[in-house]
C-alpha cells in the first residue's frame, strides 16, 4: 500500500512535469526529446546491464535462505559488475554522440545532451543497483522516501533550468531533462550509501559472487539491451516512416509517445507497486518451496490486474477527448488514446505477469519473447506505417503485444502448474463491456462514476466479484487505517 500511493504520487508529479513539458516546446519538441531519450534510455539498460533485477533477485534469495551475512557479497559482486558495464557503454555513448545526434536522430542540437547523459550514466546505474537491493530486503519504506525526495529535487532542477536558460529550445530543453534526472540520481545513491554504510549487517563467510552474478544479470542484459535496442531503432524509424504517409510526423510520434502513453499507463502505476514486490516475492517463496503460496499470488494479483485494468480502460476510454483537451489542448491526443484505452486491461496483466515470470528465475525466457515480438515490432512499422499512417502504428503495437502477453502467459502456467479461470476473464470482459455501452453517450466524471458503478453491479451480480474478494481488500486496507 506504501509503495502503491508513492508511486501513485510520483506518476502524478510526472504526467503534470510532462504536460508542462509539452506545453512549453510543444509536440515537435516533445517528439525530438522522445527519441533523445530513447538513446539514453538504450544506454542506461546497457549500462545497468540486469543488474537492478538481479541485486533484488539475490538479496531476497539470500535472505530466503537465512543468511543475511551474504548481503555484504552481494553488494560488492553487484557494485563491481555495475561499475564495468555502466563506464564501458558510458565511453562509448561520449564518443559515438556526434554520430548518434546526426544519423540516427537527424538533429545535431542534442550532441551536448548525450554526452551530459554518458558522463552521469555510471551514477545513474549505480544507483539502480541500490533500489534492488534496497527493495530486495523490503525496505519499502525507506525506499519511498528516497524516491520522491529524488523526484521532486530532479523536477525542481529541470524547471528552473527550463525557465531560466532553455527556453524553447528543444536542444537545451533535452539538456535540461538529463541534468535534472542525473543530479536527482545522485543525491539518491548518495543517501542509500550512507543509510547502507550505517546498515548491521551481520559478518559471516565471504563467497565469490562472479558466476551467480552473472547467472542473474546475464540474460537481463541481453534481453533489456536487445529489447530497449530495437525499441530505440523503432522510435528512429517511426518519424522516417510516417513521414512517408503524414506531413507532421515528428510531432505526432511526439503526440502518442509523450502524451498519449504517460496517460494511458499512468493508473498503472497502482499496480507497479505490486509488480516490484512480487518480484522478490516470488523469489522468496520459490526458494522455500511454498507452491502454495506462489500459486496464491498468482490468481490474486492477476485477478486484481484485470478488474483494474477494466475499470481504468472504461475510464479512459469515456474520458479520453475531455482529458487531453484539458491536460494538452489537443484533440488529436485524445482520440489516439480512445483507441488504445481498450488495451489497458492486457498492458496492466502483463505487468503482473512479467514480474511473476522474473521472480521465478525464468530470465532467459523473458528474454527470448521480448526479443522476438520487438523484432516484429520493428517489422511491422517498416511496412504499414507508410500505408496506414498512425493507424498501421497502432496495429502493430495490439499484435506484438496481444502476442508477448500470450506466450508470457502460457510460460508462467506451464512451470506453476496452473490453469486460468476463462469463465471469470469472459464474464468481467463482457461486463465492461456492457456498462460502457450504458455509458456511451455520456462524458466527464458524471459518465466515469456511473460506468464504475454499473461495472462493480454487473461484477457482483454475475458472481465475478464475490464477497470473499470484498472481505479480502477490506482486510488489506484495515491495517493502513
Amino acid at each position: 500500500m506504501l509503495l502503491t500511493a508513492v508511486n501513485l504520487a510520483l506518476r502524478m508529479a510526472g504526467t503534470v512535469f510532462q504536460v508542462y513539458l509539452s506545453r512549453k516546446i510543444g509536440p515537435e519538441g516533445i517528439g525530438l526529446l522522445q527519441l533523445t531519450m530513447s538513446v539514453g534510455s538504450l544506454a542506461m539498460i546497457a549500462g545497468i546491464g540486469g543488474i537492478r533485477t538481479a541485486a533484488m533477485y539475490l538479496t531476497a534469495e539470500e535472505l530466503g535462505r537465512k543468511r543475511p551475512w551474504g548481503l555484504r557479497s552481494v553488494l560488492s559482486g553487484c557494485g563491481g559488475y555495475s561499475i564495468l558495464c555502466s563506464l564501458g557503454v558510458g565511453t562509448a555513448l561520449y564518443l559515438l554522440a556526434p554520430e548518434i545526434a546526426a544519423s540516427w536522430i537527424g538533429n545535431s542540437a542534442v550532441t551536448p545532451a548525450l554526452r551530459l547523459f554518458s558522463c552521469f550514466l555510471p551514477v545513474s546505474c549505480l544507483c539502480a543497483l541500490m533500489t534492488g537491493f534496497f527493495t530486495g530486503q523490503n525496505r519499502i519504506g525507506t525506499l519511498a522516501i528516497v524516491e520522491v525526495i529524488e523526484q521532486l529535487f530532479s523536477m525542481t532542477v529541470t524547471m528552473v533550468c527550463l525557465r531560466f536558460w532553455a527556453g524553447s529550445d528543444s536542444g537545451r530543453a533535452c539538456r535540461c531533462v538529463i541534468l535534472g534526472s542525473a543530479l536527482g540520481s545522485c543525491l539518491t545513491l548518495l543517501v542509500l550509501t550512507v543509510l547502507t554504510l550505517r546498515q548491521r549487517i551481520p559478518k559471516g563467510a565471504r563467497e565469490s559472487m562472479g558466476r551467480r552474478v552473472l547467472r542473474a544479470a546475464g540474460p537481463l542484459a541481453l534481453a533489456d539491451t536487445a529489447k530497449s535496442g530495437i525499441s530505440t531503432l523503432e522510435h528512429m524509424l517511426a518519424p522516417k516512416r510516417l513521414a512517408l504517409a503524414v506531413s507532421n510526423p515528428l510531432a505526432l510520434f511526439g503526440i502518442v509517445t509523450g502524451m498519449v502513453f504517460p496517460v494511458l499507463m499512468f493508473p498503472a502505476c497502482i499496480l507497479f507497486g505490486l509488480s516490484e514486490l512480487l518480484i522478490p516475492e516470488t523469489a522468496r517463496c520459490h526458494c522455500a518451496g511454498e507452491e502454495k503460496r506462489i500459486r496464491y499470488l498468482l490468481h490474486r494479483s492477476l485477478r486484481v490486474a484485470l478488474m483494474y485494468g477494466l475499470l481504468c480502460g472504461g475510464w479512459l476510454f469515456l474520458s479520453a477527448d475531455a482529458l487531453c483537451l484539458r491536460l494538452y489542448k489537443n484533440s488529436q491526443a485524445g482520440a489516439i488514446l480512445r483507441w488504445f484505452a481498450p488495451l489497458a486491461p492486457m498492458l496492466y496483466c502483463d505487468a503482473v505477469t512479467d514480474a511473476m515470470t522474473k521472480g521465478l528465475g525464468q530470465q532467459k525466457w523473458a528474454m527470448a519473447i521480448n526479443i522476438f515480438t520487438s523484432a516484429l515490432d520493428v517489422a511491422l512499422l517498416f511496412f504499414l506505417l507508410p500505408v496506414f499512417g498512425i493507424r498501421g502504428y497502432y496495429a502493430s503495437f495490439l499484435i506484438t503485444h496481444v502476442i508477448n502477453f500470450i506466450l508470457s502467459m502460457q510460460r508462467l502456467l506451464s512451470i506453476t502448474g496452473e490453469r486460468i479461470d476463462l469463465r471469470f476473464v469472459i464474464a468481467a470482459v463482457f461486463c465492461a463491456i456492457g456498462a460502457l455501452w450504458i455509458c456511451a453517450h455520456g462524458s466527464g466524471i458524471a459518465a466515469c462514476g456511473l460506468y464504475a458503478l454499473t461495472l462493480f453491479a454487473a461484477l457482483f451480480l454475475t458472481g465475478t466479484l464475490r464477497r470473499a474478494d470484498l472481505h479480502w481488500f477490506r482486510r488489506l486496507i484495515r491495517p493502513a487505517m
